[in-house]
């Protein structure tokens, strides 16, 4: 059952073969689009130029119309057809009962002492994915309404504000060009989250209880299978690109090369140290590496429970791990290399601590996953800091000196908030507006505050903030509740430890900013939505 499908439920006008067609047509270009642009994000130079966010914006928009062209044909015309599919918190591999009549399957959510037994209504799949849908469009609607309703509008050459007039009681800009560039760029990332999502969703459900189903005839001593094949295409893309990338990176390091990706000479940080990869700032590069490897060492755990899945595959997923992971350390970027280390600890804990029902029956599997998975954690620490720490350890010396040159940012920004509390400044106007807030002309006149958390207070308000948090708590809660494709508990929680490692990172830097950051950040967001912690 398709996670927007619902919409459709019932077949109102008649189905042609052009219908089928053009759905099958949009199904794949939705798949050859978010595979290219998962590629291009990154190697853009981080999506941080004109040129490059607009192509992913046309992108995203695209996405966009061919979602709602397979919402119509699902609404109009009732296909897919979706009668014939298993609710998806019914779970085949886990309650399978025999009745004189055959096999029949129990829905999880029957099952004595399951929360959805207690909180049906709260844990409904339906109220989550309408909840998301309504804050999408809240948020989009914030940030139109704050555009429209401008108060002002910046002119760079003069360096002042034309203030406009506008309805003080409702979400308003200080700065309409910026909001405008802001609304443009969110509208392309929700047109691309929900295609995505949708698109993971599609067929998932039939595709899996199939493959649970042959799991149980047949394969009743291994481990559940793997993820939906449209998951592990995706992850497998962003394990391939994230290590290209890092390779890359790391070569142009130790080349010494102030040229991001050997090509181009950035404006600022023009020094080989301060940049990685593709990323003109190092600590944009560490938080992208950051948002990838836990999710790539889940991938690696579900697919090695999986006699199926050949041994080369599963070296080369655990390789890009090792990869993605060393980048932090390497890239001398001091707060993610902290928060890396957080978060290879409390990796470690999730995977050691994992407990499996078929451990007893093949141990050798289990003894040659866990020495692997040791093996990671060695080959990551002993390259990243054998190979980084010289460079890093003057910088880790001056981190109190470093924080609290941005903790005066932060007190100089925090006067922004308490003069516009509930509506902020307006989505994207930091910049030009914290030029009223300098103490003199010279004074430093930052792009972005270096703490997302405030920058998001200042410019989204309490109002706006408050939907962002929402929507988030709704992707995060959503793996409670059932009806979702069943994903591997370690692999969730790894997701959760990627989302968890950027923000803590964007309490002192930016990479909520960083258009490419942000959209890795949502990927993993739909991949959540669409997963549950046990099926």
């Amino acid at each position: 059952m398709l996670l927007l499908g619902e919409l459709g439920a019932r077949s109102t006008r008649p189905l042609f073969a052009w219908h089928i067609q053009a759905y099958g047509l949009c199904e794949h270009l939705t798949e050859i689009l978010i595979c290219l642009i998962l590629v291009f994000s990154p190697w853009a130079f981080g999506t941080t130029q004109p040129w490059s966010i607009w192509t992913m914006n046309t992108s995203g928009y695209v996405l966009g119309i061919l979602l709602v062209i397979k919402l119509t044909i699902r609404y109009l015309h009732g296909y897919p057809p979706r009668g014939d599919v298993e609710p998806m918190n019914c779970v085949a591999a886990h309650v399978r009962r025999r009745t004189l009549s055959g096999s029949r399957y129990e829905c999880a959510s029957e099952q004595p002492g399951h929360l959805s037994t207690h909180f049906g209504f709260l844990l409904n799949p339906r109220i989550f994915l309408q909840g998301l849908a309504a804050l999408t469009f809240a948020i989009l609607g914030y940030c139109l309404l704050a555009a429209v309703n401008a108060r002002a509008t910046f002119d760079p050459a003069s360096l002042s504000f034309d203030y406009h007039h506008c309805i003080p009681w409702l979400p308003h800009s200080l700065d309409s060009q910026s909001t405008w560039c802001a609304f443009w760029n969110y509208l392309a990332l929700a047109c691309s989250f929900w295609a995505v999502l949708d698109w993971l969703a599609d067929h998932a459900a039939i595709e899996q209880r199939g493959n649970r189903v042959d799991w149980a005839n047949r394969h009743a001593g291994d481990p559940a299978p793997v993820l939906p094949a449209r998951f592990r295409r995706l992850l497998w893309v962003l394990a391939i690109n994230g290590a290209l990338l890092g390779l890359e990176g790391i070569g142009q390091r130790f080349a010494d090369s102030p040229e991001l990706l050997f090509l181009l000479k950035p404006e600022i940080h023009q020094d080989a140290q301060t940049q990685f990869a593709s990323y003109a700032y190092r600590a944009n590069a560490a938080q992208y590496f950051n948002l990838l490897w836990p999710a790539i060492l889940g991938f690696w755990w579900v697919t090695h429970r999986s006699a199926s899945i050949p041994p080369i595959s599963k070296h080369l997923l655990l390789g890009c791990a090792i990869i993605a992971a060393a980048c932090p350390i390497l890239s001398t970027a001091r707060g993610a290399a902290l928060v890396e280390l957080g978060m290879l600890l409390t990796a470690a804990l999730v995977l050691l601590s994992a407990r499996s029902r078929f451990a007893f029956r093949n141990s050798k599997r289990r003894k040659a996953r866990m020495i692997a998975l040791g093996l990671f954690f060695v080959v990551v620490l002993g390259v990243g800091l054998g190979l980084g720490w010289k460079a890093l350890r003057p910088r880790m010396e001056q981190f109190k000196t470093g924080l609290a040159s941005r903790q005066e940012v932060y007190e100089r920004a925090r006067p922004m908030s308490r003069d516009y509390p509930v509506f902020g400044t307006g989505p994207g106007t930091f910049e030009r507006v914290f030029q009223l807030y300098r103490i003199s002309p010279d004074a430093y006149w930052p792009a972005q505050v270096h703490n997302d958390w405030l920058e998001t207070r200042i410019t989204f308000g309490w109002v706006g903030s408050l939907l962002i948090g929402l929507a988030f708590l709704t992707v995060l809660l959503r793996s409670f509740a059932a009806g979702a494709l069943h994903g591997s508990r370690q692999l969730v929680y790894l997701l959760w430890l990627s989302l968890a490692g950027c923000l803590a990172q964007a309490r002192w830097d930016f990479p909520l900013q960083i258009y490419s950051v942000l959209f890795v950040f949502l990927i993993w967001c739909a991949v959540l939505f669409a997963l549950s912690r046990k099926a």
